[in-house]
Formats: C-alpha cells, sequence, structure tokens
C-alpha cells in the first residue's frame, strides 16, 4: 500500500519554443505566481493555492510523455518496496533539493512521481 497525503504538482507539457508564450499567459494574463529558480529540464514553476503546475516544453506527445501528477508519500522506501514487490519498474530523475523522488508509469503509460520532503 502507498500511503498518500496529497498532491503536490502537475506538470503540463506545451510545444518547443514556446516558452516565453507559456510564462506570459500563465504570470501576466492569469496573475499566477511564478516559484522562481533553476527548476529540472528548464520547467517553469507557477503557484496554484497550495498546488504547483510545471510547465515544460516537449517534443510532441509521445507515450513516454513526461506529464505527470506528483504524489507526496509519508514514507518513499515503503512506496518503492511495495512498487518493487508488485513488480512495477522504478525510474529516477534529476534530484531537487528538499525531495527524495522517483517516477512509475501504469500499465497505459501514464507517469506518476512519489516525493517524500526531506
Amino acid at each position: 500500500m502507498i500511503n498518500i497525503e496529497r498532491i503536490d504538482h502537475v506538470l503540463i507539457t506545451i510545444p518547443l519554443n514556446t516558452r516565453a508564450d507559456a510564462r506570459r499567459f500563465y504570470t501576466e494574463k492569469l496573475a499566477f505566481s511564478e516559484i522562481l529558480g533553476m527548476h529540472p529540464r528548464g520547467a517553469i514553476w507557477i503557484q496554484l493555492g497550495d498546488i504547483e503546475l510545471h510547465i515544460l516544453e516537449e517534443d510532441g506527445h509521445q507515450n513516454a510523455s513526461g506529464r505527470h501528477p506528483a504524489l507526496v508519500v509519508k514514507d518513499l522506501e515503503a512506496a518503492k518496496e511495495f512498487l518493487q514487490k508488485e513488480n512495477i519498474d522504478i525510474q529516477y530523475s534529476s534530484k531537487i533539493v528538499g525531495r527524495d523522488r522517483c517516477f512509475f508509469r501504469d500499465p497505459w503509460g501514464n507517469r506518476f512521481e512519489l516525493i517524500e520532503f526531506i
């Protein structure tokens, strides 16, 4: 069993070379606040209440898309043990300060991130 606490963020994708337009749309047109920083893969992070929206340029919408919800867990090691027991492949990505994380995909290719704040 994976003990989920809450959704941390949702990542959406935009076409290549549209980053500036996306930043303007979300921060100027919709008046959301940008979370400044050097984010993984050059993503734009936007604050939406207590949830973050991550925006990433992606070439096309392949089956291995980077779009995903991120779920905060109480014990990432226990969650990984559960996934391994169920023969679910665990993937890793770049490191983020203050967070341990991993990814997995459901049988249809949907990507999920599990995060434990440290």
